[in-house]
């Protein structure tokens, strides 16, 4: 996050290699810089702030290249609540687009979007301002898929509104180029001089106070998990001891 010209869309130019990167980006212990094109650019997910809709069917929007079967695309479209529309079109998955999909609205667009992602399957999904454009409902919708979907993957968002951030697991403070702060939403609003907390304060204190009670609630389910996990772990430990005793 950060404001307009802050460099937060220069970051997905730069995992998409759109432009000739200085230094080194490393995912999974790997160079980007290494790795050839498609490889790469396949490797991620992207839901950009408008929808980007192909010539064809619906089908050939949701899988491009043919590769996937069709209850896939059922599931997929299922899980963005789409399938029902789907259904009742004359053609369903062979229905054809009209032109840039004017036959749908935006948020359906997005969706489809979404849905498209779902059956990638990538490990890394990028949001560029994903739902800028769309209704709350339809936020909410895109939010609570993400988290269903895509609980085992890397996550980075681009966010017009400052709710749609506030669960993340970080949030990198973008200012003129330069990372200014790096934490949990709930340690960066405990600093009353850093940039996200100003940022957040602009939206005024009612809203303020709604978005650092969703960014303690977020921690506090983080920390619980950790507790969960870490007690696991030693139960495993005690009964192995057990076992080899």
């Amino acid at each position: 996050m950060g404001r307009t010209g802050a460099g937060k869309s220069s970051l997905i130019q730069a995992l998409f290699r759109l432009a000739c990167n200085e230094g080194s980006i490393i995912v999974d212990g790997i160079d980007i810089n290494e790795l050839e094109l498609h490889d790469l650019r396949s490797s991620f997910s992207i839901i950009p702030q408008e929808p980007v809709l192909f010539s064809g069917t619906m089908r050939t929007n949701l899988d491009p290249f043919n590769e996937y079967p069709d209850h896939v695309l059922w599931d997929a479209l299922e899980e963005v609540e789409l399938k029902v529309t789907i259904e009742n079109l004359k053609g369903g998955l062979n229905t054809k687009m009209s032109e840039s999909g004017s036959n749908f609205s935006v948020g359906q667009k997005q969706l489809m979007c979404l849905a498209r992602a779902i059956i990638r399957n990538n490990k890394i999904l990028i949001l560029d301002e994903a739902t800028a454009n769309v209704d709350p409902q339809t936020d909410a919708l895109i939010q609570n898929t993400i988290r269903n979907k895509f609980r085992t993957c890397t996550v980075l968002t681009i966010a017009h509104r400052l709710n749609t951030i506030m669960n993340s697991d970080r949030v990198l403070v973008m200012d003129i180029g330069r990372a200014v702060e790096f934490d949990h939403p709930y340690n960066l609003l405990k600093n009353e001089l850093g940039y996200f907390y100003k940022m957040v304060e602009q939206t005024g204190q009612p809203t303020f106070d709604v978005l650092r009670n969703i960014a303690s609630e977020n921690i506090n389910a983080i920390q619980f998990q950790m507790e969960l996990s870490t007690r696991h772990i030693d139960e495993d430990s005690d009964g192995s001891s057990k076992n080899s005793s």
